[in-house]
């Protein structure tokens, strides 16, 4: 098997507007990324632990398996990860599901 190369969505740079997020994973498939990773905040941000300045608007993090069907409609040459997945915050089984249909 041969490497892959990926990209993590910088959400705290570009933020979560989903036109945006489109955009993002389109320029990555023609530039040859191989997969696009999210990260898993299924809690959101707790504001009174960022800086002044960061981004911490609610909408900023997507659930990564909605996010991931949505850009796989878009960008069907891309994979997708998570990276971590909170696992003990959601149904093992139903992630098991989703996962798949991926």
């Amino acid at each position: 098997m041969m490497m892959q190369l990926g990209t993590l969505i910088p959400f705290g740079d570009i933020g979560g507007d989903p036109a945006v997020l489109r955009e993002y994973a389109q320029a990555a498939e023609a530039i040859g990324y191989d997969f696009i990773e999210a990260p898993d905040h299924v809690l959101g941000q707790n504001p009174a632990g960022q800086s002044a300045g960061e981004r911490i608007a609610d909408g900023l993090y997507h659930d990564p398996f909605v996010l991931f069907g949505y850009l796989a409609g878009i960008c069907p040459k891309l994979g997708f990860s998570t990276g971590v997945l909170i696992l003990p915050q959601r149904q093992t089984v139903l992630v098991a599901k989703q996962a798949a249909c991926l």
